[in-house]
C-alpha cells in the first residue's frame, strides 16, 4: 500500500554513484522544488559515516533549496549497496540521520531500470564501471545478482574488459599467447613502446593505476578495426550481458511478455556497433520479446520515481518528474 500523499508530503530522491552524488526534493505531485550535485559515495572506501558526511552536503543545500528541513520519505539508489543486508544497514544509518520519516535504500542499478520504464517492470543492465542487473515487477518480486566481483560470479565491466585486454596482450607479445593487434595498440595509447613497457609503468605506477580504464576504448577501437582476440572480448561481453538479462527474465517470469530490457552504463551506451549487435543479436534469440532501450534520463530520475510509487503517486505526477529531467 502507498502512504497518502498530501501536499505536506516531501520526497528526497538520492542516486550516489561511485564519482558523482545527485539529489532532488520533490512534491507527491512530482514538481521538483531543488536539486543538488556532490561527490561520490564510497562507503568501502572511506566507511558509512563519513560517505554519509559527504552525502549531507548536496542534501543540505537542496533542504535549503526547497525551503524545508527534513522531508516524509527518503528514496536511495546507492553504489556499494550490493546485497540486501547492505541496503538494510545504509537505511539505518540515513535514517538516523533525521532527513526523513521513511527510508527505502535500493541497489544504484534500480535508479536507472526505473527512469527508462513507466512503471516498475522490467530488466535493466548496466554496464560501467563494473556490471550489475536487476529486474522488478510492479508487485514488488525483484531479481537481482550480487555483483560483487568474480567471487559472484560476474565477467566484464570496464574495468574487467581492460584487465583482459592487457592479459591477452601480455601473452601475445612473449609468445604465450596468439598474435592480437592489442599488444601494439594497449601501450601506444600511454606512448610507451611495448607490452613491458605498459606492465612495467602499471606495476610500478609510473602510469596510475587508476588510468586502466581509458584502455575500454582501446580494446573497443581495436575489435573495429577487425583484431580477433579484441573481437572475441566484445563477444564474451554481449554474451554475458544476454545472459543476465535472460536470467532475470526467467526469474520473474517474464521470458514470454514483452517487456522493457534497458542497456545502461558507459560501456553500454557508448554506441559500439560490435557490442550493441551482438547484444540484440543473442536477446533476439533467447528472449525475442525484450524490448530493448539504451537508458538516457538521469538515474536520479529513477529513484525520484521509485519514491513517488512508495507514496502511491499517480501518473500526473510521474509524467511531471519525468519532464522535469527529460526537458
Amino acid at each position: 500500500m502507498g502512504l497518502t500523499a498530501p501536499d505536506t508530503v516531501r520526497l528526497l530522491a538520492v542516486d550516489a554513484g561511485n564519482s558523482k552524488t545527485d539529489v532532488a526534493v520533490l512534491t507527491a505531485a512530482g514538481e521538483v522544488l531543488a536539486t543538488a550535485r556532490g561527490g561520490g559515495f564510497r562507503p568501502p572506501a572511506v566507511g558509512v559515516e563519513r560517505a554519509l558526511d559527504a552525502l549531507a552536503e548536496p542534501v543540505a543545500r537542496a533542504f535549503a533549496g526547497a525551503g524545508v528541513a527534513s522531508v516524509t520519505h527518503l528514496s536511495a539508489c546507492l553504489a556499494n549497496a550490493d546485497l540486501p543486508v547492505e541496503e538494510q544497514q545504509l537505511a539505518t544509518a540515513l535514517h538516523a540521520r533525521a532527513w526523513a520519516a521513511s527510508v527505502e535504500v535500493r541497489n544504484d542499478t534500480f535508479a536507472i531500470l526505473r527512469a527508462g520504464v513507466d512503471e516498475p517492470r522490467g530488466v535493466a543492465v548496466v554496464c560501467g564501471a563494473g556490471i550489475n542487473c536487476v529486474g522488478m515487477r510492479p508487485d514488488g518480486r525483484t531479481a537481482r545478482f550480487p555483483a560483487l566481483g568474480r567471487i559472484s560470479g560476474d565477467w566484464g565491466g570496464g574495468w574487467g574488459l581492460a584487465e583482459e585486454a592487457l592479459w591477452h596482450a601480455a601473452r601475445a607479445e612473449d609468445g604465450r599467447g596468439g598474435p592480437t593487434a592489442l599488444s601494439r595498440t594497449l601501450p601506444a595509447h600511454f606512448g610507451l613502446p611495448s607490452m613491458y613497457a605498459l606492465v612495467e609503468a602499471l606495476h610500478l605506477a609510473h602510469v596510475d593505476p587508476a588510468r586502466r580504464h581509458e584502455l575500454t576504448p582501446v580494446l573497443f577501437a581495436t575489435a573495429a578495426d577487425g583484431d580477433p582476440v579484441a573481437r572475441s572480448i566484445v563477444a564474451r561481453l554481449a554474451e554475458e550481458v544476454a545472459t543476465l538479462a535472460t536470467v532475470a527474465l526467467t526469474r520473474l517470469d517474464l521470458l514470454g511478455e514483452q517487456t522493457p530490457v534497458l542497456l545502461g552504463g558507459s560501456v553500454l551506451t557508448a554506441g559500439h556497433p560490435l557490442l550493441d549487435d551482438g547484444v540484440r543479436g543473442l536477446l533476439s534469440a533467447r528472449a525475442p520479446r525484450a524490448d530493448v532501450r539504451l537508458v538516457t534520463a538521469s538515474p536520479v530520475l529513477g529513484a525520484a520515481l521509485l519514491g513517488l510509487d512508495r507514496l502511491g503517486a499517480g501518473r500526473r505526477a510521474r509524467e511531471r518528474a519525468r519532464a522535469f529531467w527529460e526537458q
